[in-house]
């Protein structure tokens, strides 16, 4: 096998204002390289990109942006920002315009699927590619794990809001990351620990529980999304976690309906299927990407 060179010292760590809000990016590798948009889910943070990012960054413009709320990104008043996955699809938008991408291929995890399917249906013709690691647009994707988040959309009141309170517990966030993993000794304690930054800050919780609320929203999207796959066909890459409790494999399958240049691959691990397959899944992104857009010198026009 090929070994390749380690870009350490490449990542650099950005802040940049978009409408008012200052949002932070990690960003690495040559910017006339092929870009890849890495959109990270919940209750993490572009941290969980963190060995991702030097190991394509030879090849590839990495682009990997906390949303305001998480991580490093600024937190506005809820009283004062619309806390919505459209607002942070528009914001991202705006991140790409401000970079001059006007191509890339995207990476959705979690709560990045609305985002960038959001980004997508709008202007699908940028899309050059998708990677999916247990992001979900399909309805049978939303099994058990979902039922009290579905009783807080019907009625959202605090009774129903109390049970969804657990997912940002620190046992509650620590149980996302080991959850379905092969050894829990696998997972850096790193991950909750640092998700933790952004969940304890004040108002934090309430902002989670807008997301959760909010979330609802997607639903009814899905199949403008699935129609756009049908139509637009982008190449795409499927990396599961098959163990997933919160986006269970259920979730992945759907997918072969409407994209037919799909490989697809279930994983033996959790929700946060980098931090155990990380070796697997970079092997399998580079040959994606090698096959299908191109390396550093053959950036797609």
């Amino acid at each position: 096998m090929e070994i390749r060179k380690s870009n350490w010292g490449a990542v650099k760590y950005q802040n940049v204002e978009l409408d008012g809000v200052k949002i932070f990016y990690r960003e690495a590798g040559a910017s006339n390289a092929p870009t890849l948009l890495l959109l990270h889910g919940f209750p993490t943070s572009s941290h969980m990109f963190r060995d991702l990012i030097p190991a394509l960054a030879n090849e590839y413009h990495i682009i990997a942006p906390d949303y305001p709320g998480f991580g490093y990104s600024e937190q506005p008043p809820i009283s004062e920002f619309d806390y919505s996955f459209d607002n942070f699809s528009r914001l991202i938008g705006l991140l790409l315009e401000k970079l001059k991408i006007q191509k890339y291929s995207l990476y959705v995890m979690d709560y990045g699927a609305p985002v960038g399917y959001r980004l997508f249906a709008k202007n699908p013709e940028k899309v050059q590619g998708l990677i999916i690691q247990n992001g979900n647009a399909y309805e049978e994707g939303l099994k058990e794990f979902w039922d009290p988040i579905k009783a807080y959309w019907k009625d959202r009141t605090p009774a129903n809001a109390e049970p969804l309170k657990e997912f940002i517990s620190p046992k509650g966030v620590k149980w996302q990351y080991t959850h379905g993993v092969k050894a829990e000794s696998n997972i850096s304690p790193d991950n909750w620990i640092i998700d933790r930054h952004h969940l304890d800050r004040p108002e934090n919780p309430e902002i989670q529980l807008a997301l959760f609320y909010d979330y609802r929203t997607n639903i009814p999207l899905y199949p403008n999304w699935q129609a756009k796959f049908r139509e637009h066909q982008p190449p795409a890459l499927i990396v599961w976690g098959k163990n997933d409790y919160i986006f269970p494999a259920e979730g992945a399958h759907p997918y072969k309906r409407d994209l037919r240049n799909l490989k697809f691959h279930l994983l033996d691990t959790g929700h946060f299927a980098l931090e155990e397959e990380g070796i697997q899944i970079t092997k399998l992104i580079r040959e994606f990407m090698e096959n299908n857009i191109g390396g550093k010198m053959k950036k797609v026009a």
